[in-house]
């Protein structure tokens, strides 16, 4: 049997593809903001993040200061954000790791620059606009937040490099909200230019928009999921050309012949109508496979589709290979990727499970090995 009970086959390659496929898109004067968060989408943020360096990344994106000072450690050069919250008592360590940080409100901004001050640093910032995903973020239509933001870009322990916002509905392609938000966007950033306040890099654009709203490329794009060869949306293919950048095995660990009828696993939610061959999989839920899909996705095992049967476990799961000869112990099993003629998507599994791919991928277990190979 394979020493690995499950791994994950991540070719640089294609992510670097991906990238350069972006570039084209966007063109070689707006900027290109890897997000490298959440591992990389599960696919390993240290790994990707030297191959994007060395590929011409202009800026890595993260969710939290905690992600941006593993890269730093690992090695990475490139300017690094953080999207997220971080506290204004960690202002040292941004500064200590020249991490630039999201600001998206008057009160926590002022204590950024304050702690900055009393540091005897300048804390490079991007101010966050709300245009409409009503997360994080100064309120576009909102005059009072204008001001705040403007009194913010004065703050002398701050230096404000960028402005940004975020689509709620990029991947839908002529979705009139899109427009909308870029107006909020754009009237937010000339009210404060007309109050003299320049910020250099403007961006909106994450995948979604990088493909479907090329007016939102501006100084800089934020691209994700493109990056890692996965479509935010639906009949975006023929748009730009990416390739996927994982596969997903495991391994049969015994084969069963029942000769009646039986059940399988928690529940007995499945039951056989007849003799049943049987294999269980070293792969369950706490690897990241979703119990939701419990008998409504398929594995690939010796090039052909087989389903799978019975409440998916927590280490385990089992599928029905009654119509493929001669499987044995040790077996590969591709969850995702291709197995000769047959192939399975992220997308196919997100649909089974009522998600989004961005959700398969990065739900990946800290268990799962990943291998960095060409495929």
């Amino acid at each position: 049997m394979n020493s690995m009970r499950v791994w994950a086959d991540i070719s640089l390659e294609n992510i670097v593809h991906n990238f350069r496929e972006i570039k084209r898109t966007v063109g070689e004067d707006t900027r290109v903001m890897a997000v490298v968060k959440a591992d990389a989408y599960g696919h390993g943020a240290t790994a990707v993040s030297r191959a994007l360096e060395e590929a011409g990344a202009d800026y890595f994106a993260v969710a939290s200061l905690q992600e941006a000072i593993k890269l730093r450690s690992a090695g990475i050069q490139t300017p690094i954000m953080v999207l997220g919250c971080t506290s204004p008592s960690q202002t040292g360590e941004l500064l200590h790791y020249s991490i630039t940080q999201t600001v998206f409100c008057s009160e926590t901004a002022h204590e950024f620059s304050q702690a900055a001050l009393r540091l005897g640093g300048k804390l490079k910032v991007h101010i966050k606009v709300d245009t409409g995903m009503s997360r994080l973020g100064f309120v576009a239509s909102n005059p009072k937040e204008l001001e705040l933001a403007a009194e913010v870009c004065a703050l002398t322990g701050l230096e404000v490099e960028g402005i940004f916002t975020h689509f709620a509905t990029s991947e839908i392609p002529g979705d009139p909200f899109q427009i909308e938000q870029l107006k909020l966007f754009d009237c937010f950033c000339n009210s404060l230019l007309s109050r003299g306040v320049h910020i250099p890099i403007k961006h909106s654009a994450n995948s979604g928009a990088i493909i479907n709203i090329p007016e939102s490329h501006m100084d800089m794009v934020r691209p994700g999921l493109a990056l890692y060869g996965l479509y935010p949306g639906k009949n975006l293919e023929d748009k730009i050309n990416l390739k996927a950048a994982m596969q997903l095995h495991s391994q049969v660990a015994q084969v069963h012949n029942f000769s009646g009828p039986v059940t399988v696993s928690y529940g007995r939610k499945y039951s056989s109508e007849s003799e049943i061959k049987t294999a269980t999989v070293t792969m369950g839920y706490a690897d990241g496979l979703f119990r939701t899909l419990s008998g409504k996705m398929e594995m690939l095992v010796r090039g052909r589709r087989v389903p799978q049967i019975g409440s998916i476990c927590m280490d385990m799961s089992v599928i029905d290979v009654s119509a493929v000869p001669d499987v044995k112990e040790g077996d590969p099993v591709t969850l995702i990727g291709r197995d000769g003629d047959e192939s399975i998507c992220a997308e196919e599994l997100a649909d089974y499970a009522g998600t989004v791919s961005y959700e398969i991928v990065c739900a990946l277990s800290g268990r799962v090995d990943r291998r960095y190979v060409n495929f």
